[in-house]
């Protein structure tokens, strides 16, 4: 037995040759919703510090753009390059889907280093916040790979796996289902809970470094029901290209742990 896949057009509106689809309207959403979380963080400490809800409102217009720019750009080198290679108009549809969550963490990390830097704010006071808000994006986006019936999981015998289009006859794990609970249900809520605790917040840092390890770890765990990317498989026979992209934010988690807490012994 396995769950009928609920079969949802994945374009939402369409008013003549103008189709805006479910994917889209997942990214709209988490930037909106993102936005005014942040700003909500920045009012608990009544914008004392920078940056302050004023600079995150300047800051969203650079995040917009990094997150697509290093998405797109890490599934094309990441995941699919041959593919990209040969058919490069491909490049710009991004309603077919195609990001990969660390390119655009690449694209983020690089786009707050210099944006803190020249705008004089505290660079990981600036990481923090937008961990915080990261989540509602992954849980949106996540919802959107289910609706486009992509990035399924593997054949499983549960009771509640689903034959999808595409993949074949056999039932699956709902793998972004998974990853929209994990990645951004539960994660939004550990760093919104460490997000209104002083001890937490005003250690520039600490916030940042639960984003890395929560993500690292649940990205990591899920690979293991989800379907490996047909164009490059398992590396080794037993490892996804997604776990190893894992591995450095475990590193990095550590790094930025030790950092927090021998910088700042006592609250900011």
């Amino acid at each position: 037995m396995a769950l009928e896949f609920p079969s949802i057009d994945p374009i939402a509106i369409q008013i003549g040759p103008l189709a805006i689809h479910w994917y889209a309207l997942a990214y709209l959403a988490g930037f909106l919703a993102g936005w005014w979380i942040v700003k909500y963080i920045c009012r608990l400490d009544q914008d004392r510090y920078r940056p302050n809800s004023e600079d995150m409102d300047d800051f969203m217009s650079w995040a917009i753009l990094s997150i697509l720019l290093g998405g797109r750009l890490g599934y094309i080198l990441f995941y699919n390059l041959p593919h990209y290679i040969d058919h490069p108009m491909d490049v710009l549809k991004l309603w077919q889907g195609g990001m990969s969550f660390h390119g655009g963490l690449i694209g983020v990390v690089t786009v707050i280093v210099v944006y803190a830097k020249l705008k004089k704010v505290e660079l990981l006071r600036l990481a923090d916040l937008f961990s915080v808000a990261a989540p509602i994006g992954f849980f949106f986006g996540r919802i959107a790979n289910f609706i486009n019936g992509e990035l399924y999981g593997r054949v499983t015998d549960v009771s509640w796996g689903m034959v999808f289009p595409g993949g074949g006859p056999e039932p699956r794990h709902p793998s972004q289902l998974y990853e929209a609970l994990l990645e951004g249900a539960v994660m939004f809520a550990a760093l919104f809970v460490m997000a209104h605790r002083d001890s937490i917040r005003n250690r520039p840092g600490l916030i940042s470094a639960g984003f890395m390890g929560i993500y690292g770890a649940s990205r990591f765990l899920i690979e293991y029901v989800r379907q490996p990317d047909e164009q490059l498989g398992l590396f080794f026979g037993f490892i996804s290209m997604g776990q190893i992209l894992c591995l450095p934010m475990f590193v990095a988690c550590f790094i930025l742990i030790r950092y927090a807490t021998r910088r700042h012994e006592q609250p900011v």
